[in-house]
């Protein structure tokens, strides 16, 4: 008889189309059931910090992560890191960086990655206004804040709200620290006896090749939970956010998020056991 393994998501193409061949049952993790429990990303993050009803598995954001490493650790598969994928700052018209100190710029949570690079690369005065991530690019376009960060799909579709880049976050961490940018990850819980973590990496993986072997399988669940439903802009999604470090993070991208730690770490913005435990 199998157990049920919740796994936190986020209803994001890359997620919905890594775990699709894990919940439909097309690959096995030996003895469990696993059921995607999709939220936003904040969601998530807020839910394994505040440790009440935890989720065994979940993803969060590399910020999240920080501030519940007491709780989890991290997995070597299922990442969201890479490059040319780093959250974007737009507004309605194009300003300089520095320009937006004392301006409010929408954020889509305050644990998540985007808050955090804009914390390391803006100015300090910036007045952040937290809100839904699909929220964030309408509240630009009519004016309620000056700027916005956007994540997921929001990349490809900010033009369509009368939008311009005030400057890409991933670019900004590239430049300062030549790694890739790490976004968000998947953590299992420290006192979790089973399944044990080397044996979800796998499936993790198997499920991921098998989504790349055949995505047209993975492709009615993925726009079903996706916010942005236009399948060219689901599969440019996908291709960016799922990659090599998705299936393993390797050294280079263990050190891209032990550099995050760090750096969070060093500007007082994360907790200071950050920066010792690393990745």
């Amino acid at each position: 008889m199998s157990q049920l393994l919740p796994i936190g998501l986020s209803p994001c193409p890359n997620d919905t189309f890594m775990i699709h061949a894990l919940a439909s049952g097309a690959v096995e993790l030996p003895g469990f059931t696993v059921s995607p429990w999709l939220a936003d990303i904040e969601a998530l993050n807020e839910r394994a910090i505040a440790g009440r009803d935890p989720l065994p598995v979940t993803k969060l954001s590399v910020h999240g992560f920080a501030h519940a490493m007491d709780r989890y650790r991290l997995l070597r598969a299922g990442a969201a890191l890479g490059r040319g994928c780093g959250p974007l700052i737009v507004a309605r018209t194009a300003v300089a960086v520095a320009d937006l100190a004392g301006r409010r710029v929408a954020i889509p949570g305050r644990y998540t990655t985007a808050h955090l690079l804009l914390r390391l690369f803006a100015p300090p005065t910036v007045e952040v206004v937290p809100l839904r991530f699909e929220a964030i690019m309408p509240a630009v376009a009519a004016g309620e804040v000056d700027a916005g960060v956007i994540i997921h799909e929001g990349r490809f579709t900010y033009p369509g709200y009368g939008l311009v880049e005030v400057a890409d976050l991933g670019t900004l961490w590239e430049a300062a620290t030549g790694l890739p940018l790490p976004l968000g990850v998947l953590a299992i819980e420290r006192t979790l006896a089973a399944p044990p973590a080397e044996a979800v990496e796998e499936a993790l993986r198997a499920s991921i090749l098998a989504a790349q072997a055949r995505p047209e399988a993975s492709a009615d669940y993925v726009r079903r939970h996706a916010q942005e439903m236009d399948p060219e802009v689901c599969r440019q999604h996908i291709a960016l956010y799922v990659n090599a470090y998705s299936l393993a993070l390797g050294e280079e991208g263990e050190a891209a998020i032990a550099e995050l730690l760090a750096r969070g770490a060093a500007a007082g913005i994360l907790p200071r056991r950050a920066a010792q435990r690393g990745a």
